[in-house]
């Protein structure tokens, strides 16, 4: 809108094609708060890319033990943040309390072939 606008050319796409364009930044320029911005769901366009059992894994591995995560153990730390009504912001402390202990034993610990995260651990 307005003088020196560029002007394109109406595409067929639909809404929320758009919306997948939508970055953090956008939305401040928009001029939403960054406290509401925070509060929005995100959809990342490459959702294991910097996932958290991913980053935990690395930790591990440093120390030579591979770290797995049953597809059983990812639901119940889902179900366990829905829970606790702070949903992916728990996330990251609902691993580290199942993991802290592990990891502090970890370096001194010379005879762990793997370490295997279970619906019963969670």
């Amino acid at each position: 809108m307005g003088f020196g606008t560029d002007v394109r050319p109406v595409t067929n796409r639909a809404t929320g094609a758009h919306l997948k364009e939508v970055e953090k930044e956008d939305l401040l320029k928009f001029g939403l708060i960054p406290e509401f911005i925070g509060r929005l769901p995100v959809i990342p366009q490459n959702p294991k890319k910097n996932a958290l059992t991913k980053q935990y894994a690395r930790l591990f591995e440093m120390e030579n033990v591979p770290l797995v995560f049953t597809d059983d153990s990812l639901r119940a730390i889902a179900k366990k943040a829905i829970a606790r009504k702070n949903g992916a912001r728990g996330l990251r402390s609902i691993l580290e309390g199942v993991l802290l202990d592990l990891m502090y034993d970890l370096p001194s610990a010379s005879d762990w072939a793997e370490v295997i995260v279970t619906k019963d651990t969670i």
